[in-house]
This record gives structure tokens, sequence and C-alpha cells, in this order.
């Protein structure tokens, strides 16, 4: 890649290095200069730029952060679209996030234009959650580096959770309240469920080896994939009441005790392929504990050995100290969740297609089925949703051609103009979306991948808050909108969009270059839905 102060005769489809603002045009960082860029920029007396120049061997940004996104990506595991050189990793089901740290390390060594970063290994994720990211820090990567990375790269995946059933075995002593065993059990109950889990039938007997043998051999014939042990006394070797009771069950005691506190007392054993833990006394308390962990991962369907217990001393400090306060809550299954932005869609479908004669453009045939149909389709294949259509004009029509299972909302007032389908549709929206793509009825062009990239570049923390498609840097459609500007475009009045509002924060606007035209092109008259069918 070539790299510098470049003369405006060679800069054409470089890439500008950093953002320069024109008089009634800003350049971003990242752009590819077109001829029309390199013209406002002789016009602004400008007579260099710095800018990268891909060279062969070279890999764009965005493509060798897709590459590289793929390449890492097990089951259980989405990947955004790129942009800007970042592609995302994202779980695809709740569970416990599984890779093997020693790959991650090996990938990140091998350039330092190939970078991927994930939350820790067996953390417990949610669906939607993102668990890593792959960045590209120059404008481009090596092929050589990269290849390196997709051979080494092995896989992150989410192992989900499984819709276990465990039952409970809990001893008692004469001076053992059964209030505490009720509460234990309660709390046991609400741990399995937070991971999709149930709890199963509890036996409560007596505290002696035989009792629990007993109950171990009853919990399995009733089909509990696990089984829990919780003793009225704390177990303190491997040969008490507890382990000894696994061991005359006809199981074994795999181990005793885990560098993590709370949780120091735990047992783990199997009794044929059934797992039996003996819990820590800290597992009354719904607080995370080492049980949580080793829990986690057998409801995730990931084994855990002997050896998996002993290496859980990094990061095994729970407990909270005076000088070290950690508040948790009862259910601490993640401490910091980033997730992927939700993106509503809002489809306009309420004009009275004026242009088109006494055509319905919305109802004319597209690839065989109806413009809004095809349209609603290619919504629905995007990672936008949930998706809602405004109706207005020939409502009932419209509504027929289209699934049954959408949401609707009529706009009665659709003469006033697009201002009022907006207004319509924000108002329809729901209250935790993130941000919304607004997306027009009579757009067949545009594709899944188009609105899926427009999600990517998405980002309030650094400041893209409204993603515009463009084609050879003429803007299009849809636009996304973050959720703060939604107040604003539903105080609009007339036949008019939002497309101001885009001027008045500029400096929170990101341009997004597409590859096909399908952003430009929408069909208003009868010549152009002639030229579309024409090809």
């Amino acid at each position: 890649m070539i790299f510098g102060d470049t003369p405006l005769d060679e800069a054409e489809g470089a890439i500008l290095a950093h953002s320069r603002r024109l008089s009634g045009k800003a350049l971003k960082k990242g752009r590819v200069l077109t001829a029309e860029d390199i013209t406002a920029l002789r016009e602004a007396g400008v007579e260099t730029v710095i800018a990268a120049r891909l060279e062969p061997g070279d890999v764009p940004e965005g493509e060798a952060a897709a590459r590289l996104a793929a390449a890492m990506a097990g089951d259980g595991i989405d990947t955004a679209a790129p942009f800007t050189g970042r592609c995302n990793l994202i779980a695809a089901a709740d569970g416990v996030l599984s890779y093997d740290p020693a790959m991650l390390d090996t990938v990140n060594l091998i350039d330092e234009a190939l970078t991927v970063a994930l939350l820790p290994p067996y953390e417990v994720v949610e669906k939607g959650q993102m668990v890593g990211t792959v960045k590209i820090i120059p404008f481009a990567a090596p092929e050589a580096a990269l290849k390196h990375c997709e051979s080494l790269a092995g896989k992150v995946r989410v192992a989900a959770f499984q819709p276990v059933r465990a039952g409970l075995v809990q001893t008692a002593l004469p001076a053992t309240k059964q209030s505490v065993l009720d509460n234990t059990a309660r709390i046991t109950a609400a741990r399995l469920q937070r991971m999709g889990a149930s709890l199963g039938e509890e036996t409560r007997c007596p505290h002696d080896t035989a009792a629990v043998a007993t109950a171990i051999r009853a919990q399995i014939a009733a089909g509990h994939e696990m089984v829990l042990l919780f003793g009225a006394s704390a177990v303190v070797d491997r040969r008490d009441v507890l382990p000894a009771g696994i061991v005359e069950a006809g199981g074994t005691v795999d181990h005793f005790g885990m560098p993590v506190d709370p949780g120091n007392l735990l047992l783990l054993g199997h009794v044929g392929d059934t797992p039996v833990i003996g819990m820590p006394g800290c597992a009354r308390s719904p607080k995370l504990n080492g049980f949580d962990w080793v829990l986690q991962r057998l409801v995730a369907g990931l084994p855990v050995t002997r050896a998996d217990i002993m290496r859980m001393g990094a990061g095994g400090l729970l407990k909270e100290i005076a000088s070290r306060p950690r508040p948790r809550e009862a259910d601490d299954r993640q401490s910091v969740a980033r997730k992927a932005p939700r993106i509503a869609a809002l489809i306009l479908a309420a004009g009275q297609s004026r242009r088109m004669g006494e055509i319905n453009k919305l109802l004319a045939e597209i690839d065989g089925k109806p413009m809004v149909a095809r349209v609603v389709e290619i919504i629905r294949d995007s990672k936008a949703g949930p998706l809602t259509v405004v109706t207005g004009h020939e409502a009932a029509r419209v509504k027929a051609a289209l699934p049954g299972d959408l949401a609707f909302v009529d706009n009665p007032d659709y003469a006033a103009g697009l201002s009022a389908s907006l207004k319509a549709g924000i108002a329809a929206l729901p209250a935790d979306i993130d941000g919304v793509v607004v997306c027009l009825g009579d757009m067949p062009r545009i594709s899944p991948a188009m609105i899926d990239r427009l999600i990517a570049a998405f980002d309030p923390v650094e400041g893209r808050e409204i993603c515009v498609p463009t084609y050879k840097g003429k803007r299009g459609n849809p636009v996304l909108w973050g959720r703060r500007f939604l107040p604003e475009m539903s105080a609009l009045a007339g036949d008019v969009g939002a497309k101001h509002l885009i001027g008045a924060h500029a400096d929170l606007v990101v341009e997004v270059e597409m590859d096909e035209d399908g952003v430009l092109i929408d069909i208003d008259t009868p010549d152009a839905l002639t030229r579309y069918r024409r090809g």
C-alpha cells in the first residue's frame, strides 16, 4: 500500500486518509475519491491530499475484515456486515462463549494490520450480544498475512444453553430448618431458569452416605440429565458424606475444591453419563459464585474436566471485600453486554402514485410479485426488524398484497404527504429500538446486504447516528436514523421527508458507499417502470 501526500492527478480511486471540509461538501476519512471529488478539491485550491493507494497483494479493509470474521465464526455466531475495516461477531443464541485463547494470541501475533478482540472465554452471552470484533488497522491488509490468519483461525462459537432438567438432593440434620431447604430449592430453580434449564424433582434425605446414594440413583432413574447435591453440612474432604454417596451410587468423584472464591468447596463427579455436582454453601445465595461457572458450561453442553476447574483461578476472586466492592445482581449472567443495535424498519406505502396515472405503483408487478411485496421481502431478509408498513391510499389492496403477519399502521392523512406517513409510522415503532431504517415502498433494487451495511455503519458512540447510502458519491435511500432523531422527524409537516435533518446534523452523518445503484432508483412514472422491467 502506498500512503502519503498524493497529487490530485494520482488521487482518483485513492482512499482519503483525513476528512476534508469543502464549501458545501464534506469528504470524510476513508472515502474512495471520485472524479467529482477531485474536481471539488481543485476548485477549493487543494493540490494534494494524504491518501492510501492499494497495490497488488493488498486486500481492502472491508473485505479483509469480513474474511477474517468468517474464518473465526463457528456455531452460534453471526457476523455483521463490515464497515470501516471492522466486522463484529454476534451471538446467535443465549449460551457460553467458547474458544481457545492460544488460537486468538496466534492470530493477533501474525501482523499488526489484523486484530481480533473477543470477550473472555466461557463468558455467558445473550442472543444479539456482540462477542467480538475484527478490526483491520490500516486501509488494507496483506493477502499473505490474511491467508495465514485464515489457516490458523479456530472457530469461536457460542454453545447454546440446552433445556436441561436437573434433579436436586438436599440432606438434612435434626437442626436443619425446612425454610432454608425451601429457599435453596427456590434459588436453584431460578438459577437454572435463567439459562433455559429447569429444576425437576427435589429429594430431601438424612445426611448419610447410603441415603444420598439412594437419592442419586432415584434422580437418575427419573430421567434427570444432571443431579445437584446440597449437604446440610459442608463437604470438607473427598471422602465426606456427599462424595461417598456418589461413589456408593456407582459413580466417580472427578474433583473436589476449586480456585474460585466464593465457591471453593465445589464437588464434581458423575454416575454413568450423568454429571453430579456437590454445591458449595455460597450457592444458597443468588449471587455469582464458582458453582455458576461450572453449571453454565454443563447446561451449554460443554464438558468440565478436573483440569478445567483447576484453571479457573484467573479472575476467580469473586468475593466482595471492602477494598474492592463489586455489587452483583441476582442475575449476574453478564457484567457488561454490548448488544448489536436493534434497528427497526419502516416501509412507507401510503402514497397516491400521482405520477403513475391510474396505476398504484406499489402494486405493479416486479419480479413476479407486487413491488411493495418485493421490498418487504428484501427488508425481511436483512438484519433489520421489527418491520412496520405504513398504508394509506388503497390500504386494503396494499395489505392484501403483503403477508398477514406484518405490523401495519394506517395513515388516514396520506394526502397530506410524506411527513404524515413518517409521523404515523414513528408513533407505532417499539420503544426499545436503537434506530430505524426508513424505506420507500417503490425501491425494489435495494438488497438485504445494503440494509445490513447501513446497520453495520451505525454507531452512536463513534458519532455515526445517521447512515446515508451512496452510489458513486450520490446520496440515496433508505436512510438509517438513530432513535434520538425520531421526535424531530415526527414534527415534520407537508410533503417532505427528513432530508433537511441530514444537513442540520451533518456531524452525525456517515455516508455508506454501495456497490450497486439500487439506492438511487425509485419508480415514480410509467416510463421508469417500463425501463426497470426491461432491465
